[in-house]
This record gives structure tokens, C-alpha cells and sequence, in this order.
């Protein structure tokens, strides 16, 4: 049997109507938005199935919301594969990463929600309090873009947030400085620049007050060892200790996620099959480009999680 590793979306996957014949046709699926409602206090499901848009798209909204689809299609393929279904390891881009403790046992899903609603809420204040933004770099290496990030720093903050895939990295920083930055990466032979639709310089040095207050409540949280390993997206290392995995947390709002090396650290442990397990199918293609040949199946719904049944096989 191929060894399974699960990838987790981050901010940005959520789109009205995610979800939807997870919740309507799947029993272990629909039990997960019950509890996300009763764990949050209000209809994250309506929110989720119907929008509005605008609020859907708003931080503190968006992260649980996400996780609550991810974990949503972790348990229709837990159901759908029963003893099948053994991952040998996670890992989540950003927000994702709670989703993969989740699923790896070191978070209970009520628990994670919880701290990924105050992680957004603190995210988007922080993100009022110091306006930044990001910008997706397409064809140009990481150290041509570090040398521009260093030229344009004295002027301003700007980071590579994101090392998403080879050729494909993230900006983030003050919004002025991520602009000139960008330029410059379109001089220096950049295929294009894109910018994203975020609320704030995530994973820069502007969330330094959101990852200060933050820690409170990831030192509050009850969080276990791992029963697989989790890649930590700091490091691209593998983490099982309940110590690691709070230290992870505590850094990430702060430091780049080195997705891409995550990817090569879960190919090199074994991976054959990655399952990406939520909203979307932007990590299937990051995989992809960075690792040669590597299968990838999207389990967002229910014809996916079919799709990972006959993978596996």
C-alpha cells in the first residue's frame, strides 16, 4: 500500500458552498459542522453553505471555517476507508497545520477551532493595526528575491513569507515596500506578480503583536503528542512532542512556511500518495511542481474521497 501523507489548506481556500455534500450526505461529516456550531457559539455551517461572502472571506471567519471543512472531509474519508486509511504523516500550509494536529491527534477539533478563531481575530486586528500585504512571486528563485527583499528593507518590512514551490514565492511585508519589491522582482525577470487577497502581511514581521498575544492561548490549549508526525511549517521537520508542537505554534504567525521543503521532508520519509484533505486543490499542484511524478488526489468532497478509496485501493 502506498504511503499516505495529508496536506490541509490554508486561508484563501474558502469559498461559499464548501462543504455542502459533505454536511448533506455524510453522517461522520455532518457531525463535525454540529460541532464546530456548538463549539463556536454560532452557525459557522450557514456560513460555510451560504455565505455571505464578505463575511466568509473575513479572517477570524475564514480560518475556522476551513478547518471545519478540512476535518469535515478527514472523517468522510475515515468513515469511507475505515482500516484503510492509515497516513503516515501531515502537513498544513499556514492555518492547514491545525488541521493536520487534528488529524494526527495532537489537537481535539474543538480545541483547534477555538484557537484558530482567536488566531484570526488576532491576525485581522493585527493586520488593521499595521496595514501590509502579499504578493505571490511566479519564476524567479528564492535567492534573487531574498538579495531584493534586503535591497528594499532599510525603506520598509518586506519578507518571502511563503517558499510555496520552486518558482513560486510569497511577499509579504508593508504594502508600499511588497509594491517596490514586486517591481523589482518583475525587472529582474519574474514571469508575473500576483497579489493576494489577504488582510494583512501574514507571516512577517507585522504580526508580531497578533503572535505576542497569541501565545497565551496556545499555552491555554490542551495539546497532546502526536500519533503520526506532523511537518512543522517553520522548519520543514517532523514533530510528534506536545512541546515542539506548541513552540511551532507560537512561531508560525511570525516565521515563512517552508512548504516546499515540507514536501520533499514527507516524500523522503516514504510518501507515495498525497491526500489533500479540504477545500480546494491549490496544495495538489504545489506537490506537484515539487516533487517529480508525485501522485496527488483532492478530497474536498465526496467524489474525491472516492477517488482517494480506489487509490489506495
Amino acid at each position: 500500500m502506498a504511503g499516505i501523507a495529508l496536506v490541509f489548506p490554508g486561508q484563501g481556500a474558502q469559498a461559499v458552498g464548501m462543504g455542502r455534500d459533505l454536511f448533506e450526505r455524510d453522517p461522520a461529516a455532518r457531525a463535525v459542522f454540529v460541532e464546530a456550531d456548538r463549539a463556536l457559539g454560532y452557525a459557522l455551517t450557514d456560513l460555510c453553505l451560504s455565505g455571505p461572502t464578505a463575511a466568509l472571506q473575513a479572517t477570524e471567519n475564514a480560518q475556522p471555517a476551513i478547518l471545519t471543512v478540512s476535518v469535515a472531509a478527514l472523517e468522510a474519508l475515515r468513515r469511507t476507508l475505515g482500516p484503510a486509511f492509515q497516513p503516515m504523516v501531515a502537513a498544513g500550509h499556514s492555518l492547514g497545520e491545525y488541521s493536520a494536529l487534528v488529524a494526527a491527534g495532537a489537537l481535539a477539533f474543538a480545541d483547534a477551532l477555538r484557537l484558530v478563531r482567536e488566531r484570526g481575530r488576532l491576525m485581522q486586528a493585527a493586520g488593521e493595526a499595521a496595514p501590509g500585504s502579499m504578493v505571490a512571486v511566479l519564476g524567479l528563485d528564492e535567492a534573487r528575491l531574498q538579495g531584493i527583499c534586503r535591497e528594499v528593507e532599510p525603506l520598509g518590512v518586506v519578507v518571502v513569507a511563503n517558499h510555496n514551490a520552486p518558482g513560486q514565492l510569497v511577499l509579504s511585508g508593508e504594502v508600499w515596500a511588497v509594491e517596490e519589491a514586486a517591481r523589482l522582482a518583475r525587472a529582474a525577470g519574474a514571469r508575473r506578480t500576483v497579489p493576494l487577497a489577504v488582510s494583512g502581511a501574514f507571516h512577517s514581521p507585522l504580526m508580531a503583536s497578533a503572535a505576542r498575544d497569541f501565545r497565551a492561548a496556545v499555552d491555554r490549549a490542551p495539546v497532546a503528542d502526536a500519533g503520526f508526525p506532523v511537518v512543522a511549517n517553520t522548519s520543514a521537520a517532523l514533530m510528534m512532542q506536545a512541546g515542539d508542537i506548541r513552540e511551532e505554534l507560537r512561531r508560525q504567525l511570525v516565521a515563512p512556511v517552508r512548504w516546499a521543503d515540507s514536501v520533499r521532508t514527507m516524500r523522503g520519509l516514504g510518501a507515495e500518495l498525497f491526500v489533500e484533505v479540504g477545500p480546494g486543490t491549490v496544495l495538489s499542484g504545489l506537490v506537484r511542481r515539487t516533487v517529480e511524478g508525485a501522485r496527488c488526489v483532492a478530497a474536498g468532497d465526496l467524489a474525491g474521497v472516492s477517488q482517494v478509496r480506489e487509490a489506495v485501493g
